[in-house]
């Protein structure tokens, strides 16, 4: 006799305790390897549950400023432990939910235990500087308020970094949270939570609403006792985040798209330079704000740079992410293959010559899911679309350049500006991009996709609202300084 598993519905989580909507509806979260198979299904919350979160966390918010900053690194302690013991469980979730492969999901996982810990340390880090007084007779210092009640809306590429470096430190430095994550990643989203949950923290102080942008994320943005709204997505949805939160007084972080450049100058290493590229730019399957996209390549090498790049690219292995030697899965979903494949066509019309790739898979291993595979253009003029805008998927542009001069201004002249990363070993064209790229993350003969938990995060023109996130830099959003001045 078998027993059938049914497969786990995620309720909300509010006030301490796991909900279900007043809605009654969910939707399945799917593997986009393998649409047959359903991972959970989540809640289609209403307006209702999301005024049920706020008030639990405004009622939560003084009790949770009260504790010292020790106490409040404990429970973050706890969680990590607890995210710990459930990692190789929340990898295969996040495998199964967005398609990125296990090792990385692995990767991913272990990233969070990691920025659970740095900032339960920062409970026991100052808060503030004792400044000289034009007063002999008078005490002058700063202290740091939280905002309030923050909310966190997420995106589905990163289901548990990029929420914990926001909720991480939105706690340890006072504040409540009410969390929505993308749909297409709420399962392992939810599973952070119930981490967070067995980790004891106090009840209003978490809280998790699934649901549709236009009904949680619109709400988050516009509810009056939301004091604070971090986002990271596109930058059409963030652009309309910042200008709700503006109209109403609420502190707003963006982080947004990207169209990140690699320069290979002249007298780069380009065996090095090709494996970054690869791993920068079609690592997740692209799907990285930080991802490489466009490539420009010195004249003189441009073709020893191409012919090592393509052999490379010829042994990706694309499939199932949960399988054993799979480089690349799938784009996330069907709205996300159909969105590469566009761009695909769109840089064929223009006149870019297709190099390699460009099709979706299909076969017995693809047609039950979103495969592409990865794709190279060359001869990509900088004002294509391909050249222009955020594909989100796993397609690199080459662009030869006659100098490390022209790539720059190439690399500056787009309306993004995240990551770059320079090859060369010449230490005057370092100092030079490291001088006028116009990015936010600068990476010398380093794929462009690196980011550290520990340094600051974010990028300059249209990728962010020129905050920036994760290391001691989070605590400048997350907070208020007070200046204190005592006369005795």
């Amino acid at each position: 006799m078998t027993t059938e598993v049914q497969t786990k519905t995620y309720l909300n989580y509010i006030g301490g305790e796991w909900k279900a909507s007043p809605s009654a509806e969910t939707e399945a979260s799917i593997n986009p390897a393998n649409v047959n198979d359903v991972v959970g299904y989540i809640q289609k919350s209403t307006a209702e549950d999301l005024n049920e979160a706020v008030a639990a966390a405004k009622a939560a918010q003084k009790a949770w400023w009260k504790l010292s900053g020790a106490e409040r690194g404990n429970y973050l302690y706890k969680a990590a432990d607890i995210l710990e013991s459930r990692l190789d469980e929340i990898a295969e979730s996040l495998t199964r939910e967005m398609g990125k492969t296990l090792p990385e999901a692995k990767g991913e996982t272990a990233r969070g235990v990691a920025i659970l810990r740095y900032y339960a340390g920062e409970g026991m880090r100052k808060t503030g500087d004792v400044i000289p007084s034009t007063d002999a007779g008078a005490l002058m210092f700063t202290t740091r308020a939280p905002l309030g009640v923050v909310g966190v809306i997420t995106p589905w590429n990163f289901p548990v970094a990029i929420p914990i470096w926001k909720i991480a430190p939105a706690l340890i430095y006072g504040n409540t949270v009410v969390f929505k994550p993308a749909q297409e990643a709420a399962v392992t989203a939810a599973k952070v939570v119930e981490c967070l949950a067995e980790a004891g923290i106090p009840k209003g102080v978490v809280n998790f609403v699934t649901g549709s942008g236009s009904v949680i994320g619109q709400g988050i943005v516009d509810h009056p006792d939301i004091n604070g709204v971090t986002f990271t997505g596109s930058d059409t949805v963030g652009k309309a985040v910042g200008q709700g939160a503006l109209a109403r007084g609420a502190k707003y972080q963006l982080e947004m798209g990207g169209k990140n450049p690699v320069i290979v100058a002249e007298d780069a290493d380009l065996d090095l330079a090709v494996e970054a590229t690869i791993s920068g730019g079609l690592r997740s399957t692209g799907q990285k704000c930080t991802a490489t996209s466009r490539v420009l390549v010195h004249r003189d090498v441009y073709d020893s740079f191409k012919e090592k790049l393509l052999a490379k690219v010829k042994e990706i292995t694309v499939g199932n992410g949960l399988e054993d030697g799979i480089w690349m899965g799938p784009s996330s979903s069907k709205k996300q293959l159909d969105t590469v494949l566009y761009y695909i066509e769109k840089g064929k019309e223009e006149g870019a010559k297709l190099l390699y790739g460009g099709n979706r898979l299909t076969g017995e291993k693809y047609d039950n899911g979103y495969f592409v595979e990865p794709t190279i253009f060359e001869n990509v003029s900088n004002d294509m679309t391909i050249a222009q805008e955020e594909i989100f998927g796993p397609v690199l542009a080459l662009i030869k350049v006659d100098s490390v001069e022209e790539a720059l201004q190439i690399a500056n002249n787009v309306k993004f500006g995240l990551s770059a990363s320079i090859f060369t070993t010449n230490i005057q064209k370092m100092l030079t991009f490291i001088d006028e790229i116009e990015s936010g993350l600068v990476r010398i003969n380093a794929e462009s996709a690196g980011v550290e938990l520990q340094a600051p995060f974010g990028g300059m023109k249209q990728s962010s609202s020129h905050s920036r996130e994760q290391g001691e830099a989070a605590k400048e959003f997350f907070t208020s300084i007070k200046t204190v001045f005592v006369k005795g």
